[in-house]
């Protein structure tokens, strides 16, 4: 991975702190709108941070008080629908499944595929002034991103069909209501609440962590002997790392434990 730490102006910027990655999707003039090669670069840099053990956590979040507009219409030229759409859904795949926890940080608009995007995150947090939106009707296009997806399991079906159906724009509060969001905090407090759960987040385990989010996406599709075998063999990975030993020694002397994810037997 190229030094995150080095300020650029690139349409995808990445800066690395204390474990955590913050990808921010810069592209003011056409408020964030994704076209091919930005889809392209959220997908180089997930794939080096999955294997970066300096990368403890991610936020995502876009510049300029926009989180994203969607896909870009029109603008890669003459390449097929079909292989486009395939480069979306591998970007998408690689945010949802990504084996570390995941922020979407939204400070303004997040709208379509944008929004679809921010909920492939483990958590979203928004500013109150936040404005979100299935536009995908009013463009007269279907649902994309992995929205047909997440939508029905995070809010039931008729509530996704509502949203998909009309395209209309909801404010922070509503999506909160509808559970579309982990927390909304007032626009000056979104960097400080964002940067504290994310360090919480990248302090914690990285082994149990990652097999927790594991095992909470594989429930779904399994049954109930079947998620209870999952659990039994993601804890006896546990127990042969080091955290756990951490994690007791701090419980014993009131203090907070340190946890590097190393294996026991290295």
């Amino acid at each position: 991975m190229a030094n995150p730490n080095d300020p650029t102006s690139a349409p995808l910027e990445s800066r690395l702190v204390d474990g955590v990655l913050t990808l921010t999707m810069n592209r003011p003039a056409v408020k964030n709108a994704l076209d091919a090669g930005q889809w392209r670069r959220l997908a180089v840099a997930l794939g080096d941070a999955a294997h970066d053990t300096s990368v403890r956590a991610v936020v995502l979040t876009g510049a300029n008080g926009v989180f994203s507009s969607g896909g870009e219409l029109g603008a890669d030229g003459p390449a097929h629908p079909l292989d486009r759409m395939r480069i979306i859904s591998a970007t998408a795949v690689a945010l949802h499944d990504f084996p570390k926890p995941t922020i979407a940080k939204v400070p303004g608009p997040a709208i379509g595929g944008g929004w679809n995007l921010a909920l492939c995150c483990d958590l979203v947090v928004c500013s109150s002034n936040a404005t979100f939106a299935q536009i995908f009707p009013r463009r007269g296009l279907s649902i994309d991103v992995g929205g047909s997806w997440l939508l029905p399991r995070l809010i039931g079906m008729q509530k996704a069909k509502l949203l998909t159906m009309t395209g209309d724009v909801l404010t922070a509060a509503e999506v909160e209501r509808l559970g579309l969001v982990t927390r909304v905090v007032e626009p000056g407090d979104l960097d400080s609440v964002v940067e504290s759960l994310a360090g919480r987040l990248a302090a914690g385990p990285p082994v149990a962590m990652s097999l927790t989010k594991s095992l909470l996406h594989h429930a779904a599709g399994t049954d109930f002997s079947g998620s209870l075998e999952a659990e039994a063999m993601a804890q006896a990975v546990n127990f042969a790392g080091e955290d756990i030993e951490s994690g007791l020694r701090a419980f014993k002397a009131k203090t907070t434990p340190t946890f590097t994810g190393r294996w026991r037997f290295e």
